[in-house]
């Protein structure tokens, strides 16, 4: 075998830790289907997902074989969809019988290869996916002609209690058909399994019980599944694989005792999770984004999960409704019982609620909490109840207190550690780092919803989390003395279905005797559950778990540690900061945990001057607000069109006599209708090739708000019906009222925002005074448009639809520097230049370079018609000439 093909292969998983999601174990070899079992020559023989469970605490490898039939190097994708709170603890790739295994390093050691190996021009490849539960885990290599290759992967989870059972979903993606294909799951309780089931929802259930056994006794349990090749086969004639979709293995133990403490080596961990209590009393305030962003499917299946929650409220329950766009509103003036009749009322006005206008975080949770505070206060809700916020968002704040950390001191400091609140992020359009860092900060966590068809179904799953809260005030307490590195052992909430694990080390390894007590405030009592451990007596009854792994207890304690201390990071700032990373970077590196702190190589030292693969480990990270296609004219006037698709933009004049009113935008659905008039140089050359023109006026309109703006280089006038509000550009002012922005920057630009959704901006360019012949004049920028609707257009606003082109027969034009070719739009083949125009957004002076295609003749065959089309009679005339 040739040595060039090896890559060195750097695993780096480098981003953050989400703290929801639930195990999944998945595998899909990447390629091109052709004979059963075979992807371009590429055989996989073998895929086997192995589960070994031990108290909850889940070892899980992944190992696929793969064999080259080709006479000639091929390469092979490993292609793994990981549970987001999985920490990688190993890989390695054996190629021909040699085993190359994988290091655990610091973060910053494969950053560096990785930069190295890019800026030396080899090749590089970063991965970067992550799903609702899962990230995405790729790396490919090159095999040599009739060579044999093995990947292997290993990852470690702490499997959380979610509504009374312990899941494990294992994508399988195979892609084709395997000759060895199975997944087996060894688990081990040491209170008793109670329950086992598994489930596939990629095949029928009568070929399932064919190839599929599951078992369970006493502290073991068995699933296994192996299909054969028939029955992977999605036709019994078919060569493509049925198998797509979720593995979901279940299950839950016994639980006599609500308490189960297990000690092995000086390690323990500690369960925790009642049944058969009351459920205490709640207090829910809903606090609802229902700015314009929220319109459409959002705002319906959020009625739809509210009108499902209303269902589920006992009568022992406390709620109102806040609602907040530019302001806030509310649907009683306190918290009220959930009797039938209260009930009937909420469902009413959930059913009325409607988007409109801005994002008010700030005003919104204030109010929730005042309102729970008070309630408190005044003792209109049961002593011993529980209250929370739960928000929903979709969007960042935008008016009112907008800062992120302004708003999250004020919450905290309105709650004061007094109940938790919960903080749900619709959909990508929003700051999620933020949300998350308010909700942890207050006991609570953050959750995205995500915008799909079952949004509202996401939203009623997380209310059934909280739902029943069984126990407040929880806090664990074992020997004073006797214990060293505990992990978080207070909790404000415990919920029905859930489960409190604490672990931590004792400080005497030798000691007979283990205590643990929880103590806790219910329904109508305080409650305390002991439990007393006779240490060997535990040590000698688990030595059977050796036939699953070995000290799960440990690298369980390990796994909570690290996951605690990165969600505490989190918050933290300067010192404190950097505490918490130095003791989860040295806990990483010691239990061999691929962490946001850690990346892991594999390299084969003789070779490491090839190719450099780069896995990233992609966790719950803020959602940068994607760019918007942006369309804008500005200059002679010159409209400059973005086409995200072919990553290019195309640019054209209007040449119109000083005076005329074009037509830039008008939605009929929206109301909105902007129009511009030109102006020319003050010496106004009668040579229309030679002479500039520029947009000296705007006129902006809102028929549906009866609104509309005046903008010229001096001033900048707002109409409410008939009443005007003049303001000068040497204003820095912001102006809101329902459903409207703007924002004055003093000589540099003005932004107008409707609602979320429809931002404009407008920039000012001011000549140097010693040229007199030049005018001031204004610059149009479309920042956001995808509110608008579909029957949108004028001069910029047809082309907020897609649209598609093709360049062809590149050759020199009349300027060398320009070359001109022949493009096909919109069934028209003309021909354009290459050129460039300036972006001013940013800075009014200097501008951008904007690389376009020139389409000339005043944009004829690019707009649709001709440009005297567009010309109006006045600069708020709503009608066409």
């Amino acid at each position: 075998m040739a040595s060039t093909w090896w890559p060195c292969i750097v695993l780096a998983l480098l981003s953050g830790l989400a703290a929801s999601g639930f195990p999944r174990s998945p595998l899909r070899l990447l390629g091109k289907r052709s004979l059963p079992g075979v992807v371009d020559d590429i055989e996989v023989y073998s895929t086997k997902i192995s589960c070994k469970v031990t108290s909850r605490f889940a070892h899980n490898v992944v190992t696929t074989r793969a064999v080259n039939h080709a006479d000639k190097a091929k390469e092979v994708s490993f292609d793994v969809e990981l549970p987001k709170t999985a920490f990688i603890t190993n890989f390695t790739l054996t190629i021909d019988g040699v085993t190359y295994p994988g290091n655990i390093k610091e973060k910053e050691v494969a950053k560096k290869q990785y930069e190295k190996a890019v800026s030396q021009g080899k090749t590089a490849g970063l991965v970067k996916a992550s799903g609702r539960k899962l990230e995405k885990f790729t790396v490919s290599v090159n095999v040599a002609a009739g060579s044999k290759v093995t990947f292997e992967l290993t990852y470690e989870e702490l499997l959380k209690r979610h509504k009374g059972k312990y899941e494990m979903f294992l994508k399988v993606q195979p892609k084709q058909l395997v000759k060895h294909f199975e997944i087996e799951a060894y688990i081990f309780e040491p209170q008793g399994i109670s329950t086992l089931d598994a489930e596939a929802s990629f095949i029928t259930n009568d070929l399932l019980g064919s190839a599929l056994t599951k078992s369970f006794s006493g502290k073991k349990g068995h699933v296994f599944f192996k299909p054969s090749l028939d029955q992977q086969r999605s036709c019994p004639t078919c060569t493509d694989s049925l198998l797509d979709g979720d593995f979901t293995i279940t299950y839950d133990v016994n639980r006599e005792s609500p308490v189960n403490v297990q000690v092995v080596n000086g390690y323990f961990v500690h369960f925790f999770a009642p049944q058969g209590l009351p459920v205490v009393p709640k207090n829910v305030v809903f606090v609802i984004d229902v700015s314009g962003s929220m319109a459409g499917r959002k705002i319906k299946q959020t009625r739809d999960a509210l009108l499902k929650i209303l269902e589920d409220m006992k009568e022992s329950d406390y709620l109102n409704f806040i609602l907040f766009t530019g302001d806030v509103t509310t649907w009683k003036d306190q918290l009220v019982q959930a009797t039938p009749e209260n009930l009937q009322e909420a469902r009413t006005f959930v059913r009325n609620i409607k988007d409109r206008g801005m994002t008010n975080i700030n005003d919104g949770l204030l109010m929730g909490i005042r309102m729970l505070n008070k309630a408190r206060e005044e003792h209109l809700v049961p002593e011993r109840s529980t209250s929370l916020v739960i928000m929903l968002t979709d969007g960042d704040a935008n008016t009112g207190e907008s800062r992120p950390e302004k708003i999250q001191e004020n919450v905290r400091n309105a709650i004061g550690g007094k109940f938790p609140l919960y903080n749900l992020g619709f959909g990508n359009n929003l700051n999620y780092n933020f949300l998350e860092r308010m909700a942890l900060e207050n006991h609570g966590l953050a959750r995205r919803i995500y915008e799909d068809s079952d949004a509202d179904v996401q939203l009623q799953g997380f209310y059934d989390e909280v739902a029943n809260p069984l126990l407040t005030d929880v806090e664990v307490e074992y020997p004073q003395n006797a214990i060293l590195d505990l992990t978080q052992n207070s909790y404000q909430h415990f919920y029905d279905g859930s489960e409190i694990v604490v672990a931590g080390r004792l400080v005497d390894e030798d000691m007979n005797n283990f205590k643990a007590d929880v103590k806790g405030q219910g329904a109508f009592s305080d409650l305390t559950f002991t439990e007393e451990v006779d240490v060997k007596e535990m040590e000698e009854a688990l030595k059977e778990r050796d036939y699953i792994f070995g000290n799960y207890i440990e690298r369980l304690w390990a796994y909570l540690t690290i996951e605690q201390l990165l969600e505490k990071r989190k918050n933290a700032h300067g010192e404190e900061k950097e505490n918490l990373t130095a003791q989860a970077l040295e806990m990483s590196l010691k239990y061999h945990f691929v962490t946001p702190l850690t990346s892991m190589v594999v390299t084969k030292p003789e070779d490491t001057d090839d190719q450099m693969l780069i896995a990233d480990k992609p966790g719950e990270v803020s959602y940068q607000r994607p760019q918007n296609p942006y369309y804008y004219v500005d200059g002679d006037p010159h409209f400059i069109i973005q086409v995200p698709k072919k990553d290019d933009a195309l640019c054209f004049n209007i040449d119109e006599d000083p005076g005329t009113v074009l037509r830039l935008i008008q939605d009929p659905v929206t109301g909105l209708t902007v129009n511009g008039q030109i102006i020319g140089d003050k010496r106004g050359s009668p040579d229309s090739k030679n002479r500039k023109t520029y947009f000296g006026k705007l006129g902006i309109t809102n028929v549906q708000m009866d609104f509309r703006m005046e903008v010229t280089t001096e001033a900048i006038t707002l109409w409410n019906g008939d009443v005007p509000s003049t303001f000068s550009w040497l204003d820095t002012v912001t102006v809101t009222q329902d459903g409207l922005s703007v924002t004055i920057n003093r000589k540099k630009n003005m932004v107008i925002s409707f609602g979320d959704g429809v931002t404009f901006m407008v920039v000012l360019h001011q000549v140097w005074k010693k040229i007199p012949v030049h005018h001031d004049f204004l610059g149009f920028y479309v920042i956001d448009s995808h509110r608008m609707s579909a029957q949108t257009h004028g001069l910029l606003g047809q082309f907020f639809h897609p649209l598609d082109f093709e360049v062809s027969d590149i050759h020199p034009g009349s300027d060398p520097t320009k070359p001109d070719a022949t493009m096909l739009v919109k069934n028209h083949r003309l021909t354009v230049t290459r050129g460039s125009q300036k972006d001013y957004r940013k800075n009014a002076s200097t501008g951008m370079k904007v690389i376009c295609w020139f389409v000339h003749n005043n944009g004829e065959g690019l707009i649709d018609g001709v440009h005297t089309d567009y010309i109006v009679p006045s600069l708020f005339s709503e009608e066409g000439t």
